[in-house]
């Protein structure tokens, strides 16, 4: 058998985050729209072309985009929110729906199933569903005016409808409302020489599949019937997939990941439940870690399936969207080095493997096999933990500690605070580079950190809020900061990837046992407070939320990480609290978004993570106030461990999920004090007071006036200055009015 190779999807980003700097450059008009399309079709081509000299048998068209992929879909399907209709489908129009304008919010943004990736949710309030401009059929035909074997990529009606909201139809309605549609698509680019079109399923791996199955064979079916279900892959990922099913679909073939389905896709085939008449396009390489592959596992992988099937394309397990481009531009210790494999390298893995099957060429495969021996032998671990000496429940209940608190605090009612971060302006982002980069001395460094803290400090006075944070002003990441000072982990100078729209993240890689070894945030946050006498945040990153937006370890099992970690924050959190800082935030924004996408999982997942976080927490004094924020919505699955947490404090985001969230507290009683957050950081429009004070009174519905704090709902590093002044003054002004009566 000839193995062949594929990819699901390529980061957007570049190399050096080329498509993030032509799109902010573009909204703050620095270059019209086309220019923006010209430089985004030369990095196209770039990424099209770099596949293709990996020799992949074909390269994914679709999964480039201006922002994300499931606003492209609902884009092309005329799914646009009640609020944007009337205006020309365009970029400014995509833009618009992502990031709010003056006059409408933003739609609202979720994670992409358990990932670190955020999508726009499709809306389907009031829409009439019809074909747009296809851009599919755009970029497929620009691969092939490349020369480039390519496959469109396009999300599945089933994922896509399951991942939208609103419109009063039914679900089995909506789909059936856009199936013409994709037979329309699918005909487009099958009249234009697809050989294949990638429909991406995800959803079919989750607990919700079995509900879903007489739409997806009604779907599927009617696809066969149109004449083009035999140029469809089905594409799952992330998870297991009941293959039993997937036979009944009348499909070319499957795609299915063998790295993160716990081994039941493999099992599955192994009992002959695929169809060797169909081709299967095995995730056999991880996409969504950065560890090099065990190369001669993933050949015996390939002899197995190949026993299964007719024809077999190996792959990532997932697009390689959630990983960094290359490892070419990083300067790393060799010894780490050896066991990392970024996206160019994951395809040049397959092309390892691909030779070795069909050439008989094991050169590449030796090289790869040599490297990851080297780094399986470094002696990165085995250190000592006493995780027994630390406690894991505060020593007094929620009641007590709150009478110590509210003594020691004197707060008003409804305080005001803010989630942490300020905004990092291009100085301060000059200023961090010009100290990395030995440009300025750590003196003169310290000295601006200090001026600008001291700026925010006589802010935050006069715009009134009640709880001040020092604005992390030092820090580039919310993860990545305590990558850099924490033991165990490694910092990449160039590893981004895409967390929404144009934001990029730089998770830290986890290579060793984690520990800490000095104070991370005392000299900041303490400096900060002797400026004021109002209280200041000690602000800190959770260990779930620390791992999840990690590059985590995979030689030893999540919890221990996880608990490593955990230790680390501890000492923190004392070392805070030895200096008298009063109010410590411990951020777990991840907590939700690392849930496993199958239930029998979750219980031992939430009972590992609220044990790392009272792992980190537990140890203050009755008088020291925890909080802690969550963000991006669909909390209803995990309110019950939220309450577990025993954080005196805890802040929420809701304000793009317009009120949704309150209806998760319709079955508990929320005994502890919360902040859901009143307006949408995400967006550079302001609020009005009339929005805030609804927003707050539709909290306090459900939540005691008394336990009832207001906030933004995220970080605000990402805003402008006058944005956040006036946005703050904004709350503040509603919140003193909300006192008054």
């Amino acid at each position: 058998m000839t193995i062949k190779t594929s990819n699901l999807g390529f980061p957007r980003l570049g190399r050096k985050r080329e498509w993030k700097k032509l799109i902010e450059s573009y909204w703050s008009q620095k270059i019209d729209l086309d220019t923006l399309h010209t430089e985004l079709a030369n990095l196209h081509k770039e990424n099209l072309l770099l596949q293709k000299n990996y020799h992949l048998d074909s390269v994914p068209v679709g999964d480039f985009s201006l922002y994300d992929h499931i606003l492209d879909t609902s884009l092309l399907f005329n799914i646009i929110p009640k609020r944007f209709q009337g205006r020309d489908v365009n970029d400014d129009l995509l833009f618009d729906i992502a990031r709010g304008n003056k006059e409408h919010v933003a739609s609202a943004l979720i994670k992409w199933f358990n990932t670190n990736y955020h999508y726009i949710v499709p809306e389907w309030d009031d829409v009439t569903p019809q074909l747009n401009h296809n851009v599919l059929l755009e970029r497929y035909n620009f691969a092939k005016s490349l020369n480039v074997n390519a496959h469109p990529v396009i999300v599945g009606p089933i994922t896509f409808v399951k991942l939208s909201k609103g419109g009063d139809q039914s679900f089995d309605e909506k789909v059936r409302t856009l199936l013409p549609l994709y037979k329309e698509v699918f005909n487009a680019l099958i009249d234009s020489g697809a050989s294949y079109i990638q429909v991406d399923e995800p959803v079919l791996v989750t607990d919700e599949s079995q509900s879903l199955e007489a739409i997806t064979k009604e779907a599927y079916d009617y696809f066969e019937s149109e004449g083009v279900a035999k140029s469809l892959i089905i594409q799952t990922y992330f998870e297991r997939v009941d293959l039993a099913f997937l036979n009944t679909l009348p499909v070319k073939g499957y795609g299915l990941d063998f790295v993160h389905d716990h081994g039941h896709n493999l099992a599955q085939i192994e009992k002959g439940l695929l169809n060797k008449e169909k081709t299967l396009h095995a995730g056999i390489i991880d996409g969504r870690n950065v560890w090099a592959s065990d190369i001669e596992a993933k050949k015996a992988l390939i002899e197995t399936l190949s026993q299964y099937t007719e024809e077999l394309y190996i792959q990532p397990s997932s697009s390689l969207l959630h990983v960094p481009v290359s490892l070419d531009d990083e300067t790393l210790d060799d010894a780490v080095r050896d066991g990392l494999s970024f996206a160019t390298e994951k395809l040049d893995e397959l092309d390892a493997l691909k030779r070795l099957f069909n050439e008989d060429d094991d050169t590449k495969f030796e090289a790869f096999k040599t490297s990851y021996d080297r780094f399986q032998n470094q002696s990165f671990k085995n250190l000592e933990y006493d995780f027994d000496s630390v406690r894991t429940a505060r020593a007094s209940a929620f009641s007590v500690r709150r009478e110590k608190q509210d003594a020691k605090l004197q707060l008003p009612e409804l305080p005001t605070t803010t989630i942490g971060s300020f905004p990092q302006s291009k100085e301060v982002r000059k200023q961090r580079a010009d100290w990395k980069n030995k440009r300025i001395t750590d003196e003169a460094y310290e000295t601006f950190l200090k001026n600008e803290i001291s700026r925010w400090i006589d802010i935050q006075e006069e715009i009134g809020l009640d709880v001040f944070v020092h604005g992390e002003f030092e820090r580039n990441d919310m993860v990545e900061f305590f990558g850099e000072k924490l033991q165990g982990f490694l910092v990449t100078k160039y590893g981004w990837v895409q967390s929404y729209g144009s934001r990029a993240v730089k998770p830290p890689i986890i290579y060793g046992d984690v520990k800490w070894t000095e104070p991370l945030t005392v000299k900041e946050t303490v400096y900060t407070q002797s400026l004021t006498d109002k209280p200041v945040k000690g602000m800190l990153t959770g260990p779930v939320t620390i791992l999840n937006w990690s590059f985590e370890r995979v030689d030893v099992p999540r919890e221990t990480v996880q608990n490593q970690i955990a230790l680390a924050i501890n000492e923190e959190v004392l070392a805070l609290e030895a200096n008298d800082i009063k109010v410590i935030q411990v951020d777990e924004p991840a907590l939700r978004e690392g849930l496993p996408l199958h239930s029998e999982f979750h219980e031992t997942y939430l009972e590992n993570a609220v044990k790392s976080f009272k792992l980190a927490t537990s140890s203050v004094k009755d008088e020291t106030q925890i909080h802690t924020h969550m963000c991006y919505s669909q909390f209803g699955q995990i309110i019950h461990a939220i309450h577990d947490l025993d954080a005196d404090v805890i802040s929420i985001e809701t304000s793009r999920s317009h009120g949704d969230l309150i209806k998760d507290f319709e079955d508990i009683t929320y005994d502890l004090g919360i902040g859901l957050g009143v307006y949408d950081i995400h967006s550079p429009r302001i609020p009005t007071e009339a929005e805030i004070t609804t927003a707050i009174n539709r909290g306090l519905q459900q939540i005691d006036r008394s336990l009832f704090w207001v906030n933004p709902d995220c970080g605000l590093k990402t805003r402008k200055e006058e944005e956040v002044i006036d946005a703050l003054n904004v709350l503040v002004s509603s919140v003193k009015k909300l006192r008054q009566g």
